[in-house]
């Protein structure tokens, strides 16, 4: 790899316990940035814990989860690996893209920006940017399914069934600018079907269900189709270091196993929390109708009454 710049890489063959040795690279791009994101976060709860507002220890502990969760992913000795094995590489896009932006969007962090930011100062500016992100065209496209579904699949078929990968991972700055777009392409497209923040376009809990069902059987086929390749898909992964000891092919069909297991596993609970939400809206709708007819009488069945009234008479 021509990386342009200083980079770590292991010399040890990877072990369970080499991939989670915390090792910064001399770059540590996405660690700074969900130190970054954690910090803001913590400040913007805080300020609404000391304010006497109520905000979610929940959701704070899901959003302070995905940033330590991107910490180790990209921080840590897997990292390392990532830049010479499919499989590591492989591992952490899967993270990216679907264990780590659940865990931030359930943080409802766009939620707790319009409650906390300070309407004066730097915090007036973040009030005004979210609310042209609300009201943007940009973020209506950005969030439509008919952008963000092909996205999140371009990540996958797009990127290793041709020479794009193998193009882009050769540079540092290529591999380090994907694995943002990795984390990108996911917030977006987790964002889209699980988000309860303000949104520029929302979507109805059959059109997330859908969504989800879409994507699940494509992105596992993708599994499946790295799992038979008999040739190394990405040149940038077929030379391992000798001394690892690693099958290339070998790895390669690890690569295509994590992402028809491991990829699989958040989408399924993806899909049972838009069932649960969808029924508990129902159901939240069903008692509230009812109530209403308690409260005030049910006017369609009063006059289906009626109208069944005129016809005994008529008939009489």
């Amino acid at each position: 790899m021509d990386t342009g710049v200083p980079v770590w890489v292991p010399t040890a063959p990877p072990s369970l316990a080499t991939l989670f040795a915390p090792t910064l690279q001399p770059l540590p791009v996405l660690p700074a940035l969900a130190v970054v994101m954690a910090t803001a976060y913590m400040a913007g709860a805080v300020r609404m814990w000391t304010t006497g507002r109520r905000w979610s220890p929940w959701a704070t502990l899901s959003f302070l989860s995905g940033c330590a969760v991107l910490v180790v992913v990209m921080g840590f000795g897997i990292e390392g690996y990532g830049l010479r094995l499919f499989s590591a590489f492989m591992f952490q896009q899967l993270t990216l893209m679907m264990a780590v932006p659940p865990l931030l969007v359930l943080g409802r962090p766009g939620t707790l920006l319009l409650r906390a930011a300070p309407h004066h100062g730097a915090g007036r500016l973040l009030l005004r940017g979210a609310h042209w992100g609300l009201r943007s065209r940009l973020g209506r496209v950005l969030l439509h399914p008919a952008f963000m579904v092909p996205l999140f699949l371009v990540c996958f078929y797009g990127l290793y069934l041709t020479d794009l990968a193998s193009s882009v991972l050769s540079t540092w700055a290529g591999h380090t600018s994907l694995e943002i777009a990795f984390l990108a392409a996911g917030v977006l497209f987790t964002a889209a079907v699980l988000s309860r923040d303000p949104l520029p376009v929302r979507q109805s809990h059959l059109g997330r269900a859908a969504d989800m069902f879409l994507e699940m059987p494509l992105h596992a086929f993708f599994g499946v189709i790295v799992m038979l390749s008999v040739t190394p898909l990405v040149t940038v992964f077929a030379a391992p270091p000798p001394g690892w000891g690693v099958d290339v092919i070998a790895d390669q069909e690890l690569a295509g196993a994590l992402a028809w297991s491991y990829g699989e596993i958040p989408s399924v609970l993806l899909l049972l929390i838009i069932f649960v939400r969808w029924h508990r809206e129902e159901d939240r709708g069903s008692r509230a109708r009812d109530r209403h007819v308690d409260q005030y009488g049910d006017a369609d069945l009063e006059a289906y009454n009626a109208y069944l009234q005129q016809l005994q008479h008529r008939s009489h």
